[in-house]
């Protein structure tokens, strides 16, 4: 995460208590900071934001089990973050990935995007298909575990709000993507 003015810190992300502050990056080209869309809601990534679904059709999906101290902490979600200026989703999400899981993006096939918009911000799903290799070696302090999870348990977990409300929609596309299935 690039440096900014105006730091929020973990413990503000705690405390539901404590006002989530507009960050100003000090970098133009990084998305590192909130932004208020038009529903009303705070989201990260001034430039919206990217994550990868990595699907396997033996393990499933991969999920993050998301630091206490994050936004939505404690859930479990997709791997992913905000995008900078002029970066493409794919690229933000593979990036974003590796920073958080230490997933190789040459273990994984992008295949197809899903991207909810909130009215001013965007989150796009990269849907990939994940290789036998696909591991996650090095979690960051965003990452309390990584786990593959079948498609038929994925919502019997304590899901981020963006993964809950688009879960169906990405199972749909998984289901109907025939290279997604050996």
């Amino acid at each position: 995460m690039a440096d900014s003015a105006d730091q929020t810190t973990p413990q503000q992300l705690k405390d539901p208590s404590q006002p989530v502050k507009r960050r100003v990056p000090l970098d133009p080209d990084s998305g590192d900071a909130w932004i208020t869309a038009a529903d009303g809601n705070d989201y990260w990534g001034i430039f919206g934001a990217a994550g990868l679904l990595a699907y396997h059709p033996d393990r499933g999906i991969l999920l993050q089990h998301r630091a206490e101290w994050t936004s939505h902490g404690g859930t479990w979600g997709l791997p992913g973050g905000a995008r900078h200026r002029n970066e493409s989703a794919e690229a933000a999400a593979l990036r974003e990935t590796a920073e958080e899981t230490g997933l190789n993006a040459a273990d994984v096939t992008p295949l197809s995007e899903y991207t909810s918009d909130r009215g001013g911000w965007t989150y796009t799903t990269i849907i990939a298909l994940a290789s036998d290799a696909a591991d996650c070696p090095t979690p960051n302090e965003e990452t309390l575990e990584m786990r593959w999870v079948q498609l038929a348990d994925v919502p019997g977990y304590n899901l981020h709000p963006g993964l809950a409300s688009s879960w169906e929609d990405l199972l749909t596309i998984i289901t109907a993507t025939e290279s997604l299935q050996r």
